[in-house]
This record gives C-alpha cells, structure tokens and sequence, in this order.
C-alpha cells in the first residue's frame, strides 16, 4: 500500500512539473490564464498518449473536444445569422437587421486552430463576428474552410479563396447590399496566415484587386522558415501554445511524416535552395532593436532532412516569401502581435517589411498578450485581454473601413 501510495504521489508531481509553467509577471488574470494553460497541456499530454495507443489521433483529439463548444446559429434582434455555402464551403453569414440608407461594409473572417482544428461556429468566433456585424452595421462572413490533416495544404488555402473570389462578384455583393470599395479580410493565428496570402493573390488579380480595402492580421504566422527566431525562443513553453505543439500540428498540415516535426524543431527542415530566402524573414534585421534582446541569430540548417518538402518555399505556406514589390501593392493593413506569443515575430517582421514597401499599416502590440486570446472571449474561459484585442480590432475596422 505504501509502494502504491508513493508511486501514486511520484506521478502525481511529475504531472504538475510537466504542465506548470511559470507566467511574465505582466500577465492580467494570471491564475485563470494558469489555469488555461494547465488544461491546454493536459490535453495534449492526453492526446499524445492516445495516439500512441492506437485511438484516436492527435489533432483529431483536440478537434473533437473543440466540437463541443460549437454553437447554434442563431439570429437576435440585430442580426440575421445564416448557415450557409459559397462554393460548397460553408460559412456563417451575418446580416444587420436594421436598414441601410447606404451600402455596407463587409468583414470576411477567417478562424484560426493551426489549419487543424476549429470553425467559425465556435462560441468564442460566433461572439466575435456577430459583435462586429452589430457595432459597424456591416455583412460579416466567417469561412468554414476543410481542415488537415483530412485536406492538407493547399486545400484550406484554396477554400478560402474560392470563397472570397465568389463573395467578391458584383451580382454576389449587390444581393447583399456591400459596398464594393469598403471590402476587409482578417483573421487571426493560421487564420491571419491565409488572410495574409489570399489578400496577396486578390491583390495580384486584375478582377479582384480594388475591391479589398483593408486586412487584419491578429497574432499571424507568417513564416515557417525559421523557428528559432526570439519569440519562439521566448515563449517555447507558452502560456496557452508551446512551440513543440505548434510544430506538431503546423506539420500536419503539411504531412503525417513524423520526420518533419522532428527536422523543424532543430531548424534543420529547409532544404537546399532555400538560403536566397532567409534574408526575407532574418529577424536580426528586420525586427525592432527592442525584442532581439540579447539573442543571437543563426541560419537555419539546409539539407539535413532526409525527405525533401519543396512545399516549403512556397509562399502560399509563407507570406513573407513574396517580394518586396509584391507588397507594395498590398492594401490598407492592421496588425495586432502579443508579447508572450512564439509567432509574435513574425507579425512584428511583416509589419517592418509593409512599411519599407511603404504600405499604409497600423500596429498594436500588446505588451500582456498571450496567443489565442480572442479564443477566450466567453464563459466558461472569459479573459479580458481577448476583450481589449477584439475592441481593438472592431475600433480599428470602425474607423479604417
């Protein structure tokens, strides 16, 4: 009995050393946020264990319990809410009840969850565009694109947009009464990733390209080139995403092969012809004095992957791969990047290459902001910074759009 008990204690403290990480002192709500993280990780602890049984898969673990917190679409007393397909892909539309004596603006959301889990009827992203659609009398439509690793790259990618390219049709516009000049796409986390991509390729279509007015790009990854930038290095333990999870699921939407999360973890997955790149995404030049701090940059090591991902220089998978020429021609942008957040670098790296392509972009940053924080704007997980960064977000878009 008390070899059990020991055992039993033993475990016990080797659980809580593996999910307890010491929170920055700035953080609001510390012991909530504790609390978040501890469940993050046990869940994934879960989930690693499940899939090394044979059950269920790891993704699909995290993306089964995110289904429970699905909502109803409902309509209410401002807002006519519609659960319905643009191209066959679904999407959640949002339509001011109150009439318009002129056409309105349009907001076209698109949902994080590391291309792997998630959906716009979450509660958290249902409360989200339903607000946004009230408080700036706009159409708001939230993309329900298919997820890895069921649809790996680029089929999340190519939901989208076939989905803003439909939306983008005079006929379509018109039935909703959009104005076709007061037009933004955003998103946030792998959301902001393919906001970021799709509003480069509308930008480079001749049939598309004045009709998106602005973008919004919440705590965005921007680049899988490096993952050894400060940021990463920073917060390789969160709160909220550590950097072995996002690893693990950004891989999966590239491939099952457990040979390249492995690969990414030690900066060795770009293969060879890639190194014309880093100078793209080199955080010792592009990013601001203040946040290099006293880390010390290496290249990432080329070749050493045994297996040969081409699709890793591909900027559909990487916006900031484009050129400098090609972003000049990007439109009014918005960018909002947490402090304790392994993709805050990149964020803060396109913000400096938008500006020295001389793109009109405005930038918050939010000094206590954790990833994933507009994932947390209802009960039972309700933080304030996710409020702070969503009120930011609709008062931007209230006087930019």
């Amino acid at each position: 009995m008390g070899f059990k008990t020991l055992c039993f204690g033993l475990t016990l403290i080797l659980f809580a050393y593996y999910i307890y990480t010491p929170l920055p002192e700035n953080i609001e709500e510390p012991w909530k946020v504790g609390v978040i993280d501890a469940l993050i990780k046990t869940t994934s602890l879960t989930a690693m264990l499940l899939e090394n049984m044979g059950l269920i898969r790891y993704a699909e673990f995290f993306s089964m319990l995110l289904k429970l917190d699905h909502t109803v679409l409902i309509s209410d007393e401002n807002i006519t809410v519609m659960d319905t397909k643009f191209t066959d892909i679904p999407v959640c539309l949002y339509l001011p009840k109150k009439k318009s004596e002129s056409q309105r603006r349009a907001v076209i959301f698109i949902h994080g969850g590391a291309f792997v889990m998630g959906s716009c009827r979450q509660t958290a992203y249902d409360f989200l565009n339903r607000w946004t659609a009230n408080k700036l009398g706009a159409v708001v439509v939230g993309i329900d694109y298919r997820l890895a690793p069921q649809y790996q790259f680029p089929v999340p990618l190519e939901d989208v947009i076939s989905v803003v390219r439909f939306f983008l049709q005079d006929n379509i516009l018109a039935k909703y009464g959009v104005d076709p000049s007061r037009i933004c796409i955003s998103g946030d986390s792998s959301g902001g990733t393919l906001a970021a991509k799709v509003t480069q390729l509308v930008q480079n279509d001749p049939e598309f390209k004045n009709k998106i007015k602005a973008q919004v790009l919440i705590y965005p990854g921007l680049q899988v080139v490096d993952v050894l930038m400060p940021s990463h290095r920073q917060n390789e333990h969160g709160p909220i995403l550590s950097r072995d999870m996002a690893i693990k699921m950004g891989c999966l939407y590239l491939t099952k092969d457990k040979a390249l999360p492995q690969a990414v973890r030690e900066n060795q997955h770009m293969p060879h012809g890639s190194r014309h790149l880093f100078k793209l995404v080199n955080w010792s030049t592009l990013l601001p004095e203040k946040y290099r701090r006293n880390h010390i940059y290496t290249e990432p090591i080329i070749g050493k992957l045994n297996s040969s991902y081409p699709v890793l220089l591909d900027s559909r998978l990487s916006p900031l791969l484009v050129t400098d020429s090609q972003l000049e021609k990007l439109p009014l942008t918005y960018i909002i990047t947490c402090e304790h957040d392994i993709l805050r670098d990149d964020g803060l790296i396109y913000v400096s290459r938008l500006r020295n392509a001389a793109v009109n972009v405005s930038h918050d940053h939010i000094e206590d902001g954790i990833h994933g924080a507009l994932f947390f704007m209802t009960t039972p997980f309700y933080l304030r910074v996710g409020i702070r960064i969503s009120d930011k977000y609709i008062n931007w878009l209230e006087e930019n759009l």
